[in-house]
């Protein structure tokens, strides 16, 4: 039990540092409440997933090849940026009541997913923690407690995801109009400085 626990510690520790994955949250947080954010966090779980399914199956090994690096890298800079830049222009519409249209909750899940599913940085992560847990634990215990502790490391992320969605979500009852507009733009900007961070690793893996 503690082993199983300790994994939970670990996935929130590793969700906790400020990413793409956490600034959509806070963005549709306080655009459009609690249940928008979380599912932007859950399309990032199931993202990782496939991930986790990646490093177990031994397919991630394909994805490190300098093609697949630079096509993730392009993609995750092409998301990103047209998030970053739909976050921003629809902040100036931002209202506190609930009147305006919200975004669709498909179309906010594949947000998550595809931001996270195009993050190279996501799949470096995965075989670093993951693949090291993998490393650790496969002499010790068999194929379904290896899956368990890559279970529990989700459980930590979705904890996580929940916390941020109550957060992000709480600031629209205490901030005003002006200030909840302020955040929107600027989780956008830095969805940008992510989407400009992911061009230039594309840029370098073409050109150098």
């Amino acid at each position: 039990m503690g082993v199983f626990l300790s994994y939970i510690f670990l996935g929130l520790s590793l969700a906790a540092p400020l990413g793409p994955i956490n600034a959509a949250q806070i963005n549709h947080g306080i655009k459009n409440g609690f249940f928008h954010s979380w599912l932007i966090g859950l399309g990032s779980i199931v993202a990782e997933i496939f991930f986790i399914l990646a490093v177990f199956f031994g397919v991630v090994h394909f994805l490190e090849t300098s093609f697949m690096k630079t096509f993730l890298w392009s993609f995750g800079a092409f998301v990103l940026l047209y998030t970053g830049i739909e976050s921003i222009t629809s902040s100036q519409k931002l209202q506190l009541n609930d009147e305006r249209s919200k975004d669709s909750l498909i179309k906010t899940f594949s947000t998550g997913f595809l931001i996270s599913i195009s993050n190279p940085l996501s799949i470096l992560f995965w075989l670093g923690i993951y693949g090291s847990v993998l490393a650790n634990t496969i002499h010790k215990y068999d194929n379904a407690h290896l899956l368990l502790y890559g279970g529990a490391i989700l459980i930590g992320v979705m904890v996580w995801d929940i916390t941020m969605a109550c957060v992000s979500s709480g600031f629209r009852n205490f901030l005003t109009e002006r200030t909840l507009k302020g955040i929107a733009v600027f989780t956008g900007v830095s969805l940008l400085g992510f989407a400009f961070y992911f061009g230039y690793q594309a840029v370098k893996m073409i050109f150098f």
